[in-house]
């Protein structure tokens, strides 16, 4: 009797559920500090920020020096903040605050993001945070970028998952943004801010074609452009800046453009 043959049901994972699963796998710990120590550095910050994707307000960094026992922390559950409630990162913000050598945080408003780009702002807010802090640090462990400070630095990749004093700056930076947004949200009503934080979510996306952008949204951004009546007007004022009325008559239509 011929065997049936067996079906096999494919699952597609998208990256994302891909990358938080392998962050849920990663271990928070002081490894990263007690080797940096093991070296003889001894005020070592932790750098993270918030808010890189958002369609809306500013980019957070946070700078925070921890003491050299970070068992309290660890047991107390830190990781990224991400994997955390509001409830758990407000506790934590708390409690990092608290034991803290140093803390500071810094924003970049949504206007220099446009004019910098977001890359360039984010790097601005991690150079600020750590520079506002009341100690000066010998090492910056920081999530996955460098910044143009003189210290000798550590970039990590997915480092608020796997240092504590990055999972500490994730939080203190992302209890502020939040904080910050649902302030906003009543300066700002119709789009939803106090529960996306400014992320591109269904909702935020729907209130922008409905209502359009206000001044603190991302115009560079995408989403925000395509839906920016002013947009239009202003690449065609810089068109006109770029070319003579001569050109412009020429067949522009026919230039190949990259």
């Amino acid at each position: 009797m011929a065997s049936k043959p067996t079906t096999r049901v494919s699952k597609t994972v998208t990256a994302a559920t891909a990358k938080q699963r392998l962050l849920k796998q990663l271990i928070c710990s002081d490894a990263p500090e007690q080797a940096l120590r093991y070296y003889g550095f001894q005020r070592i910050a932790g750098v993270d920020e918030v808010g890189r994707g958002a369609l809306f307000g500013p980019v957070v960094a946070a700078a925070v020096i921890l003491p050299e026992s970070l068992d309290e922390l660890a047991n107390a559950g830190l990781k990224d903040s991400k994997q955390l409630t509001r409830e758990e990162r407000e506790s934590l913000d708390q409690q990092i605050r608290g034991m803290a050598l140093a803390v500071c945080v810094a924003e970049v408003d949504a206007e220099t993001i446009d004019r910098v780009n977001i890359y360039q702002a984010t790097r601005m807010a991690m150079l600020a945070a750590v520079q506002g802090l009341a100690l000066v640090p010998d090492h910056l462990l920081i999530d996955a970028m460098r910044v143009d400070h003189p210290c000798r630095q550590t970039k990590l990749i997915y480092g608020d998952a796997l240092s504590l004093s990055i999972a500490a700056a994730s939080v203190i930076a992302k209890v502020h943004r939040d904080a910050l947004m649902r302030e906003l949200d009543a300066v700002h009503p119709g789009y939803g801010l106090a529960s996306h934080k400014g992320y591109g979510t269904p909702e935020h996306r729907r209130a922008l074609a409905e209502i359009g952008p206000c001044a603190l949204h991302r115009r560079s951004f995408a989403p925000v452009r395509g839906v920016d009546p002013d947009a239009a007007l202003e690449e065609e004022a810089s068109v006109e800046l770029l070319f003579e009325d001569a050109d412009l008559d020429e067949g522009l239509g026919e230039a190949e453009w990259a």
